[in-house]
């Protein structure tokens, strides 16, 4: 089974994390393991192809995202439905949006991103914890089609990035990445890799949002307690994330299931699921509560 080791993917790097995943749910004949190394990186196989030529192939297009259901204008709407998902959207609209969306393949970007089940005293749709706030008002939507415009040749963009020798460029990505975060001390540019920014969204395809149904509209004291798959609470309010990195190779669908049957709080257990490692998110502290920044960095179990 041919497979390449990926020292741009590291476990340790939750964005890294995030795109070695979407690397299996871009193009499903991929296999994803994690190499055994004290800090593991990701290792791509696929049954009969080389997985560097597959993922090249399966790379998006423009058209692709566009036809996304979370875009903010969506062709499928029809003008009829005059469908609008700006960052705060009214309950109403996501939910008008999701039935359209029904059946579509990429209905997930939807359900990953926001909930209607907790919707807050404006009325508006709570958005997960990998779909920050961001300047200006940008939605994730907008925040993706930037960092993918960058790449205008994935055969040439894909492998650096893969082998660790990705080129950066100026803007927040996704808006979740610690690594763009410069010093402090002085205005440095913010920098990301677009190829994993792209990777690292449609990795959010395998954690979906959920709420408990609560509507402050009619309950203005009952909690919100959204969660994103894969989000614990043990402390504080925003929860931590918390992900795993396994020995054997698991297509898209296992993965899935492997993150539904781990329990980080049992590593005596992890050993019959393939798990060798584990992190949980920390979050970026902000230097003022103006500051908007959002960020997430790790800390092995």
């Amino acid at each position: 089974m041919p497979e390449v080791t990926c020292p741009g993917l590291s476990a340790n790097w939750v964005n890294g994390w995030l795109a070695a995943v979407g690397i299996t749910v871009l193009e499903p004949s991929l296999r994803l393991h994690w190499s055994p190394d004290a800090t593991p990186v990701a290792v791509i196989s696929s049954p009969d192809a080389d997985p560097v030529d597959s993922l090249v192939a399966a790379w998006p297009g423009s058209a692709m995202l566009t036809d996304l259901p979370v875009a903010e204008n969506w062709a499928h709407d029809g003008a009829e439905h005059g469908v609008h998902l700006p960052r705060k959207v009214p309950v109403e609209a996501l939910r008008a949006r999701m039935k359209q969306a029904r059946g579509h393949p990429g209905s997930w970007t939807l359900t990953s991103t926001m909930t209607d089940l907790c919707v807050d005293k404006a009325g508006e749709a709570r958005h997960a914890p990998f779909d920050p706030p961001a300047p200006r008002g940008l939605t994730l939507h907008q925040r993706l089609t930037k960092a993918h415009a960058h790449v205008d040749s994935p055969r040439d963009w894909i492998p650096p990035c893969l082998e660790g020798r990705g080129q950066r460029v100026t803007g927040n990505g996704l808006g979740f990445d610690q690594t763009r975060i410069g010093s402090q001390g002085d205005e440095a540019a913010k920098l990301t890799d677009p190829v994993v920014e792209v990777l690292a969204f449609f990795g959010l395809a395998l954690l979906p949002a959920r709420g408990p149904g609560v509507d402050l509209r009619h309950s203005p004291f009952a909690e919100l307690n959204m969660r994103q798959k894969g989000w614990l609470k043990p402390s504080r309010a925003d929860g931590q994330f918390y992900w795993p990195t396994w020995k054997q190779p698991l297509d898209r669908n296992g993965i899935d299931a492997l993150l539904d049957a781990w329990s980080p709080s049992e590593p005596l257990t992890w050993d019959r699921y393939g798990i060798h490692a584990a992190w949980k998110s920390v979050h970026f502290m902000r230097t003022t509560d103006a500051d908007a920044t959002r960020a997430y960095g790790a800390k092995r179990l």
